[in-house]
């Protein structure tokens, strides 16, 4: 039986509609050199994974929305730091706060991620049908700046942030508060993520049609 055409389809960002180039490792060690830091790539890579699997999730309850910027840079900040501490190499800066300010602002903008070729294409044959698009990410309020330099944010009617909605994926809130944007009901959506959990099981406890993006590595 044909699936009947959906309301609105919500895409994951990070992983599903772009990706950073090489390795978030390999972003840190470039930012680090030009502050005199010298750590290879793949240390860092090993240490970032560790570092944000023990973070606690980006969401900021009781923080006022003009102060969530702020919010974000500090659990941002506190990441960086524990994953520096892990590779053992802290003791090479001079200043901490003006590498992570540095490479903060670096994510910000299109320098570091790449967008799959599908990407564009699927986007425009949804638009063409008539289809509601939107975002539901754990990124940071960052992606605003992301989406406008890589060209992608006219085909999206909402964006829904963890630390904007106090709820991170999989919890039902974020879900919810997308599909509230949109006037729709869960079963009239369908989402699009490349994580097990936190997006296709997600999805699919709060009754949206869930897709599971795997794409091919090499």
């Amino acid at each position: 039986m044909k699936r009947p055409k959906p309301k609105v389809i919500f895409l994951d960002a990070v992983g599903t509609l772009f990706d950073v180039q090489g390795s978030v490792g390999e972003v840190y060690s470039q930012i680090a050199s030009k502050h005199g830091v010298d750590v290879p790539g793949h240390v860092l890579e090993r240490a970032f994974r560790a570092s944000f699997q023990a973070a606690p999730p980006p969401i900021f309850p009781g923080v006022e929305r003009s102060r969530l910027p702020a919010a974000e840079f500090e659990w941002w900040k506190s990441v960086v730091f524990q994953t520096f501490e892990r590779a053992d190499a802290l003791q090479q800066f001079v200043d901490f706060a003006s590498f992570f300010t540095d490479l903060y602002s670096y994510f910000a903008t299109a320098h570091p991620w790449v967008m799959p070729p599908d990407v564009r294409p699927s986007l425009e044959h949804w638009q063409r049908q008539g289809i509601q698009l939107g975002i539901i990410s754990n990124f940071d309020s960052r992606l605003h700046l992301v989406l406008k330099a890589l060209g992608l944010a006219p085909y999206f009617s909402s964006i829904t942030i963890s630390s904007e909605v106090s709820a991170a994926k999989p919890e039902p809130g974020i879900f919810a508060a997308a599909l509230e944007k949109h006037d729709c009901l869960p079963e009239e959506a369908w989402h699009i993520g490349d994580s097990y959990d936190e997006d296709y099981q997600g999805a699919k406890a709060q009754g949206l049609y869930p897709i599971w993006l795997q794409r091919a590595v090499g």
